[in-house]
């Protein structure tokens, strides 16, 4: 982003009016004519902008130039401008970046500020991050308020210059002063993280406000999650469904996607299924993988809109593809694949998701990639596979992959015999309330299998199990 010097305004008595602006070019006209430097100005001015006469890009090139000659540092200014756009002329990086580089030898803030830019973007010149660094400091200094906040980025990820948090804290606060809104949302991440200074999440909440009161939708996803969390300030989810739907409605994805939660849930709210679908939908659609996840659930339940196994089974696919591992698991289950509701069965398909949800850390997914290798389901029968993600599942806390594991141990299947292992998890899986287990465990304790007789807890886990 470049700067150009600001358009004068012309005006009688505090009124523009389209007579007093064709005077006004008329006369200006007839002094540029005569090289009064600043009429040149503002003629090109007014080709630029098509006040007081029809809009010519290319004669207000030719008067910004005619001014730049004459030293008019604006002129110079929107001469680069017109370089770096092509506004009235072919575009020319190189020519822009000399004319920002004659305007600041002459000490202009807003030319320091476009200089930057040119060497943090390489832009007709070779990309400098230092020089863009000291330029943006330079103007910065001079009170340039955008430069500000790019100083405070270069000091923050340590770009052409070395990290330091404390002066990326101090010149957020700056230009935060200064009502920039992407300022006050880095300071309120400065409060919020403590890395640059205090945390302090009070201070972090006021900052979101204040972004977010001006109108900065990032801003205003920050400030719903500290309303509905109650983080900074006291919870108040009407608030935080306000500030979600601000955002939602301005294109924020993530905010789409927790309004559609608020209303699925009557957070904030009162419950509408209709809603939650429109915005599950719009989530989905701008690319959200939780979002196309809960779309396919509505479809395949029918909430919010008739239910639909084929458009169910096209979002939870879209949903796995982009790494969703809710998705991954869901495709690989009876609504899908396994039992074909919303497309044909296929069960090498359904291993295939069960194996990649799997590996993302699902516990129920690793218990039926167990079963797939221990019946030959999709995939050939291996039972040291089917070991391997049985205990996977198990010690993830799957109580009917502990079971699995039981039988495993107590049949030799992928592993080697054991009585004691059995046992072992026969009682982890009793103890999370499986009621095989339980009456399984008893029998154990009972007879004396992988542990010792115990009728006291054979009695106990009978009594459990009824």
């Amino acid at each position: 982003m470049t700067v150009t010097v600001a358009i004068p305004s012309y005006s009688r008595n505090g009124k523009r009016t389209e007579n007093n602006l064709e005077k006004a070019f008329y006369w200006c006209q007839k002094s540029a004519v005569k090289e009064h430097i600043n009429a040149m100005y503002e003629l090109a001015v007014f080709y630029e902008i098509g006040e007081g006469t029809e809009k010519n890009l290319e004669k207000a090139f030719q008067w910004y130039q005619k001014a730049a000659e004459k030293d008019k540092i604006k002129a110079i200014i929107n001469l680069a401008a017109c370089y770096e756009d092509g506004k009235g002329t072919e575009k020319n990086l190189e020519k822009a970046f000399h004319l920002y580089q004659k305007a600041v030898e002459k000490g202009d803030i807003i030319a320091m500020f476009n200089l930057a830019i040119c060497f943090k973007e390489g832009k007709g010149t070779e990309k400098n991050l230092g020089k863009a660094f000291y330029w943006h400091q330079k103007a910065a200094e001079k009170g340039d308020i955008i430069a500000m906040l790019n100083l405070a980025k270069h000091y923050e990820i340590g770009e052409g210059t070395k990290k330091n948090l404390e002066k990326a804290f101090y010149w957020f606060h700056k230009a935060a002063e200064n009502d920039i809104k992407e300022a006050m949302l880095g300071l309120a991440i400065c409060y919020e993280n403590g890395k640059e200074t205090e945390k302090n999440l009070e201070k972090a909440f006021h900052w979101f406000l204040k972004a977010a009161e001006s109108d900065y939708i990032k801003a205003m996803l920050h400030l719903a999650i500290y309303y509905e969390n109650g983080i900074g300030t006291e919870k108040n989810l009407e608030k935080a469904f306000h500030w979600y739907q601000k955002a939602a409605e301005k294109g924020n994805i993530m905010a789409m996607f927790n309004l559609a939660v608020f209303y699925k849930n009557g957070e904030g709210t009162e419950k509408n299924l209709e809603k939650a679908f429109y915005w599950y939908q719009k989530a989905a659609k701008n690319g959200n993988e939780k979002a196309m996840c809960s779309l396919a659930t509505f479809y395949e339940n029918g909430e919010g809109t008739e239910k639909n196994l084929e458009r169910a089974f096209y979002w939870y696919q879209k949903a796995a593809e982009n790494g969703e591992e809710a998705a991954m698991y869901s495709l690989a289950m009876s609504a899908c694949y396994k039992n074909g509701e919303g497309t044909e069965k296929n069960l090498e398909k359904a291993f295939y998701w069960y194996k990649k949800s799997s590996e993302n850390g699902n516990k129920k997914a690793m218990f039926n990639l167990a079963m797939c290798y221990s019946i030959g389901e999709g995939i050939e029968e291996n039972l040291e596979k089917a070991f391997y993600w049985y205990q996977k599942a198990a010690e993830n806390g799957d109580e009917y992959a502990m079971v699995g594991l039981v039988i495993c141990y107590s049949n030799g299947d992928g592993t080697e015999k054991n009585l004691e292992k059995a046992f072992h998890w026969r009682q982890k899986a009793a103890e999370k309330g499986h009621v095989n287990a339980m009456y399984d465990l008893a029998v154990f304790y009972e007879n004396g299998k992988g542990t010792e007789v115990n009728l006291e807890k054979a009695f106990y886990w009978y009594k459990k199990a009824a």
